[in-house]
């Protein structure tokens, strides 16, 4: 998430600037493809406080087994 800690995004239009290929799923969920679309990684992005929730992470087969509008962090 080093990457998201040097980024300064307000809203998901900026963040589609740089992330062309994430896909905003409501107002503050957004899914990542990472290594070549093998896994996605769906986060919570608050921008008004500038923070990152990272909600689920796992391999693109197991995310067709979720609702990424849903699923929650599990500890």
């Amino acid at each position: 998430m080093k990457e998201m800690e040097n980024s300064d995004f307000d809203s998901h239009n900026e963040l589609k600037e740089k992330y062309p290929s994430a896909s905003v799923i409501n107002g503050k969920r957004v899914v990542f493809n990472v290594n070549g679309n093998n896994y996605r990684l769906i986060v919570d992005i608050e921008y008004r406080i500038k923070l990152v929730f990272v909600t689920w992470f796992g391999p693109h087969k197991d995310y067709n087994n979720i609702n990424a509008e849903t699923i929650e962090y599990e500890a």
